[in-house]
């Protein structure tokens, strides 16, 4: 018959595994967020400059590509975290003197909310000039319909 001491450790080592697999999905969610948000920048970019035959200008420092690399990159930073974490709760299971800790709670949170906040400024500011079907050749516009 197994103890109980043994089936609580089990559920507590259980419970950490849990905690590390939603620490690696949202890895992944970030991983993912910043892939979409850099290749959909770069997409209407290049949008923009077919229909308007112009080069269109970027800020070097501060655009959705830099955006989505940095959350590529906090993803990967947080998978590492997250498997640091686990080992950690893991020995404390094992030893019997688990300490919770919200340093990395509120680190994580942090660092999320700061990426949120530096997005608002790639959607709600744009320096472009509306394209009117007039300054886009017919047989472009014709050919750009098909996709929307």
């Amino acid at each position: 018959m197994v103890r109980n001491s043994e089936v609580d450790r089990q559920r507590e080592h259980q419970a950490n595994e849990r905690t590390f697999l939603a620490w690696l999905r949202t890895s992944i969610a970030l991983i993912t967020f910043g892939f979409a948000i850099a290749r959909f920048g770069l997409f209407l970019r290049q949008i923009q400059t077919a229909l308007t035959k112009q080069p269109t200008p970027a800020n070097a420092l501060f655009n959705s590509e830099n955006l989505g690399v940095s959350l590529v990159i906090f993803g990967i930073i947080v998978i590492v975290l997250a498997a640091w974490r686990y080992n950690q709760v893991f020995w404390q299971i094992e030893q019997g003197n688990y300490r919770p800790n919200r340093l990395l709670i509120w680190l994580v949170t942090g660092a999320v909310m700061v990426f949120g906040i530096l997005s608002i400024p790639l959607v709600l500011w744009r320096d472009r000039k509306p394209v009117s079907p007039n300054s886009v050749p017919n047989e472009k516009l014709q050919s750009l319909k098909k996709y929307f």
